[in-house]
């Protein structure tokens, strides 16, 4: 008797199991590996052109592309792509409005709204029988 396996749900979320026969222990979408190797490089070429050094084994960088690799997809999701998190990132950083340019309304209370007696109805005297 052979039992299906449950990869159909991992293909449907678009996760990499591992090569086959060998899982690994954490299993993360594909965007991810991209989204990591991409900032690696990045960061490796920010240290290169700073320093004009490359480690054999760059700690500082992997870890810096980990943290930012888990700080953009924590916002994305099958409803927001990476590419929309990332744009939206980018307009918002160009298009931001200093808090000097706000103009403030301003607030009514009850104490500072005075009715004329005019205005007010004056007070009825009920007749009794």
């Amino acid at each position: 008797m052979r039992l299906r396996t449950d990869d159909d749900i991992y293909r449907a979320r678009l996760l990499y199991l591992g090569p086959p026969g060998y899982t690994l222990p954490v299993h993360l979408p594909y965007g991810q590996y991209g989204a990591f190797a991409a900032l690696l490089a990045l960061f490796m070429l920010l240290r290169w052109t700073f320093t004009g050094d490359v480690d054999l084994f760059p700690a500082i960088e992997i870890s810096l592309a980990l943290v930012a690799t888990s700080l953009i997809f924590r916002y994305v999701d099958s409803d927001r792509p990476a590419t929309t998190v990332v744009r939206t990132l980018l307009t918002d950083w160009k298009h931001t409005r200093d808090a000097g340019d706000e103009k403030r309304i301003p607030a009514f209370t009850t104490r500072s709204i005075r009715l004329r007696p005019t205005l007010v109805e004056p007070v009825r005297t009920e007749e009794r029988l």
